[in-house]
């Protein structure tokens, strides 16, 4: 009786544990991915949980110093409200094979308003807020500085994958940024991806309540355009798919192979590493947010076996490496393959490297080239006087095309 009441037990967690998919922290107003507002603006939470279930989730807030360090603040120095509230707003998945749970949160709310500026993860649990199912970062800038960027073509013999050069040029909006100068830094990176920027950047002149950041260092990989593929309709080969099949209830979708190491750059219009959930039957456009399907993509690498470690990586999966998303050779196809369980929709992703300090590389297969299109965004943070936090004075964002 004993063993039976721990098989009961162990079957139970196992069919209730959570599959939590497809998280999406967005700004309703541009439709961005980018996390960034001020503080009469809200952002919009979306995830499923697969499990198809209708647990009542919870969140918190934590901030953050500038360089994503734990700042020691307690709760109520950075915010109002209750410590926690509830993410109870959820709606089942309509005429789909892979059954779930769509949740939404619309934050900040009437239960937790952030009340300082600067860097803070949203904290999404079940039971504990020290063991997340994820945590997403989001920045409450305030309106101190207008932030400029410039990107222009650099070369740098020792370095010569690093060919974008970033310049950036704030101006003050009040004496916020005049009377803290001597607390000023910048950040800046590219892509949404936290993984790569340029940290901690000190001013280099000063005019009246203008300065400037023109240090040679704030140079970045060109990259290339992402790859990118489109399965909101999922009967048929849509754009950049190869071959679409249902066999056993379950989608799959097979993506054309992509070629390693081009020799010349050749713009493609790209989300820069984005990514958006779409159904479309006949022509009929679906709410994805219950609708969209799974499917397990296929993704195809031409190549000879090599002694790297590649990875898909995109917004989607926040630029990271894991095994879920490494690929593998197939000796008989001679191609790089790795195989994901996505939410059909449209995607930008890109194959990357893993370096011996564990870092990615995003050049060394798609290529890497000075007139690609990047995301630059600059974050400029201070002390405000007498506080004992980093605060976002100012915020900027750059996508034209180098020319």
């Amino acid at each position: 009786m004993k063993y039976l009441q721990i098989f009961l037990f162990f079957c139970s967690a196992l069919y209730t544990a959570q599959d939590i998919r497809s998280v999406q922290l967005f700004n309703p107003q541009t439709n961005d991915e980018t996390p960034v507002i001020g503080f009469n603006e809200q952002l919009i939470l979306r995830f499923d949980d697969l499990s198809n279930s209708s647990t009542i989730y919870r969140y918190t807030i934590k901030h953050f110093d500038r360089n994503w360090q734990d700042d020691g603040l307690f709760f109520t120095e950075y915010a109002n409200g209750s410590l926690n509230g509830m993410i109870d707003q959820f709606q089942y998945s309509f005429n789909t094979l892979q059954a779930y749970t769509n949740y939404t949160l619309t934050f900040p709310n009437d239960k937790i308003q952030p009340k300082i500026s600067g860097n803070f993860e949203l904290i999404v649990y079940q039971d504990s807020a020290t063991k997340p199912l994820f945590t997403k970062r989001f920045c409450i800038v305030e309106d101190g500085a207008n932030v400029a960027l410039n990107i222009t073509r650099t070369s740098d013999a020792r370095n010569p994958q690093i060919n974008q050069r970033v310049e950036v040029q704030a101006v003050g909006n009040s004496s916020a940024m005049n009377s803290n100068l001597n607390s000023l830094s910048l950040n800046v990176i590219q892509n949404n991806n936290w993984n790569l920027g340029v940290y901690n950047q000190k001013q280099s002149s000063s005019l009246g309540n203008k300065i400037l950041f023109q240090q040679m260092n704030l140079v970045f990989p060109g990259n290339n355009e992402f790859y990118y593929f489109d399965n909101k309709n999922m009967n048929q080969p849509f754009d950049m798919v190869a071959q679409a099949e249902t066999v056993d209830g379950v989608n799959y979708t097979y993506l054309h192979p992509v070629w390693a190491f081009p020799l010349n750059y050749q713009y493609q219009p790209d989300v820069n590493g984005a990514f958006y959930f779409r159904r479309n039957d006949l022509g009929i456009e679906r709410n994805a947010e219950r609708e969209a399907d799974y499917s397990w993509v296929y993704f195809a690498l031409d190549s000879e076996k090599t002694n790297k470690e590649i990875y898909v990586v995109g917004g989607f999966n926040d630029f990271k490496a894991s095994k879920k998303n490494q690929m593998t050779y197939d000796e008989t196809l001679k191609k790089y393959i790795a195989k994901i369980y996505l939410k059909q929709g449209f995607y930008n992703y890109i194959l990357a490297t893993k370096n011996t300090d564990g870092t990615l590389n995003l050049g060394e297969i798609n290529g890497n080239f000075w007139q690609t299109e990047n995301l630059y965004q600059a974050f400029l943070y201070y002390q405000p006087f007498g506080r004992n936090y980093d605060g976002l004075l100012g915020y900027g964002e750059f996508r034209t095309p180098v020319r």
